[in-house]
C-alpha cells in the first residue's frame, strides 16, 4: 500500500522503507536487523526536536516515538487501523502528550477514508508507568474504550484462554492481531503479531537494550519466550518492534541509565532470531539480580524480585 503525498503532508509523516526480512544467518553470527524506516529517530541529539515522532508503516499503521527531552524513557506506541476499529499500544511515559498526536492521526485517517469514525480501543505492552502514564487523556475520549491493567484484565479483554500459555485472535476488521502472553518483565505483558505486515510488537520483553526480568519471574520468562519461538516456527515475522531502545551502534554497549542524549543509537527494528539469541541466553544462570549478561543487541538484567 502507498501513501499519498497529500495524506503523508497532512500528517507530516515519513513513510517507512518496505518490509525486509532479515538475514538466513542466525542471530549469533550477527543477523542484521531488517530496515523499516526512513528517517532517523528523534534521539534528544539536537538543542530541539518535536515532543514526539511519528513515522508509517503503512496508511494503517503507525509508530510514534515520545521525545527523549520529555522522558529519557522515551517509549514507542503503535497505532492500527482496522475497517471496525483502531488500536494504539500503550500511551507513553511521564511527561508526554500523546492524545493529540493520536487524535490527529485519526482524524487523517478517516479523512482519507473519507469516514467520520472509528472506535478506537487502548491496550498496554504490559503495565509499567512508562507505558500507562497517558492513560488519563484517553479515559473521557467519545468511542474510546481503556483496557485495565492486570493480567485478568487484558485476558478477559482479549479473550486469552488459559493465561499465559493461550493465544488469542483479536480482529480489528480484516485484520486479525495475534495476542500473545508475555509474562516475564512484567506480569500483563503481551506481545502482538501482525499478519499483514508480518510484524511482532514485542514491547519490553525484545528490544534493543536492558530486558529487565525480577529474578522470582525467571521461570515465567524462559516459559514466554519458549512460547514466542514456538509462535515463530508457524509464523513469517520480518520484524520484531520493540518499546524502547537504550543499545547504540556499537555491538554490546547500551546507555548509560536516564541520560537525555542517545547519539549513535542502535535501529529499532530487531530480526526474528534474536528470540532464539534470547531463548539460549536464558538458559544460564541469572538468579543474581544486577548481574547482567550482555549480548550484542540486548542486555538480560536480572534485577531484585518484585511483586508484579
Amino acid at each position: 500500500m502507498v501513501l499519498s503525498a497529500a495524506f503523508r503532508r497532512s500528517l507530516g509523516l515519513a513513510m517507512a522503507g518496505a518490509l525486509v526480512a532479515g538475514s538466513a544467518s542466525s542471530a549469533h553470527a550477527g543477523t542484521p536487523a531488517p530496515r523499516l524506516f526512513k528517517e532517523r529517530w528523534i534521539d534528544g541529539a539536537l538543542p530541539q526536536e518535536p515532543l514526539a515522532q511519528v513515522q508509517a508503516l503503512d496508511e494503517d499503521t503507525f509508530v510514534i516515538r515520545q521525545s527523549i527531552k520529555t522522558n529519557f524513557e522515551a517509549p514507542f506506541l503503535y497505532l492500527i487501523f482496522g475497517r471496525d476499529k483502531a488500536l494504539l499500544i500503550d500511551t507513553g511515559a511521564q511527561g508526554g502528550q500523546l492524545r493529540p498526536v493520536v487524535d490527529r492521526l485519526v482524524t487523517a485517517w478517516l479523512a482519507a477514508k473519507r469516514r467520520s469514525d472509528i472506535p478506537l480501543v487502548v491496550a498496554h505492552s504490559h503495565s509499567h508507568g512508562d507505558h500507562v502514564a497517558g492513560d488519563g487523556a484517553f479515559q473521557d475520549r467519545p468511542e474510546t474504550v481503556v483496557v485495565g491493567l492486570k493480567a485478568a484484565d487484558v485476558a478477559e479483554f482479549f479473550g486469552v484462554a488459559n493465561w499465559p500459555d493461550g493465544i488469542a485472535t483479536f480482529d480489528l476488521g480484516g485484520r486479525a492481531l495475534s495476542i500473545i502472553p508475555t509474562p516475564g518483565h512484567q506480569k500483563a505483558a503481551i506481545a502482538v503479531y501482525d499478519p499483514r505486515l508480518q510484524i511482532l510488537l514485542s514491547g519490553d520483553t525484545i528490544y534493543p537494550g536492558r530486558l529487565y526480568v525480577p529474578v522470582n519471574f525467571l521461570a515465567e520468562e524462559r516459559a514466554s519466550i519458549d512460547r514466542l519461538a514456538a509462535f515463530a516456527a508457524r509464523h513469517r515475522i520480518r520484524a520484531l518492534l520493540g518499546a524502547h531502545i537504550e543499545m547504540t551502534v556499537e555491538p554490546g554497549r547500551d546507555y548509560a541509565q536516564e541520560v537525555l542524549e542517545h547519539p549513535a543509537e542502535h535501529v529499532l527494528e530487531m530480526p526474528v532470531e534474536t528470540i532464539g539469541a534470547l531463548q539460549d541466553g536464558l538458559k544460564s544462570n541469572l538468579d543474581v539480580p544486577e548481574q547482567p549478561q550482555v549480548h550484542d543487541h540486548f542486555i538480560v538484567y536480572p534485577v531484585a524480585a518484585r511483586t508484579d
